[in-house]
């Protein structure tokens, strides 16, 4: 399979609403206390035939170069690392010198993921769900395979 990268375009942002909205449950996404909108991102989508089968969103700050957001809609097909990969180019060029991202500590599979592809755990943060639900209250408290949702795990990977 041939996977299709390209920068996210203005004209993409309905669709990227949109496909937060289905993934996230939302249209913003909350991390940290900070609350992204597609709108103010970077980003990247994979897509094929039109249809979107990928989305990574980046966010830049003092802290560095930060993903906000990696979404695949094909599992084990290549398209998170493309996109990854992609993300670690624009970010260098951007004279990032760290890249970094919060996931969940339910989300096993992504830190397994992330740490594959160089990535490091750098912190956690014990509560900061808690705290994040103040600002989204619909994030669950149980997350992936039944574990109480509650920290958020930093992984950093230095460029």
């Amino acid at each position: 399979m041939t996977i299709n990268i390209r920068p996210l375009a203005r004209e993409d942002l309905p669709r990227v609403r949109k496909f937060w909205k289905d993934r996230w449950g939302d249209e913003f996404v909350v991390a940290h206390g900070v609350v992204y909108h597609p709108d103010l991102l970077d980003g990247f989508l994979a897509w094929e035939g039109g249809e979107i089968i990928g989305l990574i969103t980046l966010a830049h700050s003092d802290e560095g170069c930060e993903i906000v957001s990696l979404d695949s809609l094909r599992e084990d097909k290549g398209i998170g690392t493309a996109l990854i990969e992609k993300v670690i180019e624009a970010a260098r060029a951007k004279g990032c010198k760290r890249l970094f991202l919060i996931t969940t500590n339910d989300n096993l599979r992504a830190l397994g993921f992330y740490q594959k592809r160089g990535f490091e755990i750098s912190a956690i943060h014990r509560g900061a769900v808690n705290e994040s639900r103040k600002i989204k209250p619909s994030i669950a408290l149980v997350g992936e395979n039944g574990i109480p949702l509650r920290d958020e795990i930093e992984l950093e990977m230095l460029l």
